[in-house]
């Protein structure tokens, strides 16, 4: 199984950016799709997660400024992130709960990450 990142880039403050995360692999499903962020000398924090669908939660830091969505038939999430503050600069990485076969539990897999930069 690969997760395969991108949409990151250079923007100003007040601007906006659209990650996608797409998995590929041996995958019966997928249980949860979430985006979590590491800034320099920082933990890696979560910025939002959707669980089957349409369950999601969103850290209070980008509340209304960011959206996550998903299209599990294509095993897809996506960050929508507007508003962007340079408090927002970081890698962001995606993370998706795979499950392998029917029965399964799912497995935690990362992406490679994608540099968010907000800065005039």
């Amino acid at each position: 199984v690969q997760l395969q990142a991108s949409g990151g880039g250079l923007v100003q403050p007040g601007g906006s950016l659209r990650l996608s995360c797409v998995a590929s692999g041996d995958i019966f499903s997928v249980s949860f799709m979430g985006w979590y962020r590491q800034a320099p000398g920082k933990q890696r924090e979560l910025v939002a997660i959707v669980r089957g669908g349409d369950d999601t939660d969103i850290a209070d830091s980008v509340k209304g400024r960011f959206t996550i969505s998903s299209d599990n038939a294509q095993k897809t999430v996506y960050l929508q992130m507007n508003s962007l503050k340079p408090e927002d600069t970081a890698v962001y990485y995606c993370n998706q709960g795979i499950i392998r076969r029917y029965g399964g539990y799912p497995v935690s897999y990362w992406g490679q990450g994608t540099q968010v930069t907000v800065s005039s």
